[in-house]
């Protein structure tokens, strides 16, 4: 591990250049969206989130394990409550 890369949270640090690849089709949308200087902030977002992501997915893997597995009915009445969320009007004013 690198020194620059010890001691920080996820999120947290200096920047740190690395060498990643990528399909040539992705890399040259990101470009056209975002232009050369915004690529590696979207892309270290993007990253951030999926890490955050990961570990919420073993989180919950973790608490089915020792609580068992949530039921098909509360998994349903957690989806009505995301759908909702995604489709108010709230979250379309910020937007």
């Amino acid at each position: 591990m690198n020194a620059d890369e010890q001691d920080f949270g996820l999120g947290d640090g200096p920047a740190v250049k690395v060498s990643v690849s990528m399909r040539a089709g992705t890399v040259r949308r990101l470009r056209e969206r975002l232009g050369k200087r915004e690529f590696s902030a979207y892309v270290d977002a993007a990253v951030e989130r999926q890490l955050e992501r990961d570990l919420l997915e073993e989180a919950l893997l973790v608490n089915e394990a020792i609580a068992g597995p949530v039921s098909p009915e509360v998994e349903e009445e957690i989806a009505v409550m995301f759908r909702d969320f995604m489709t108010s009007p709230e979250l379309r004013e910020e937007s």
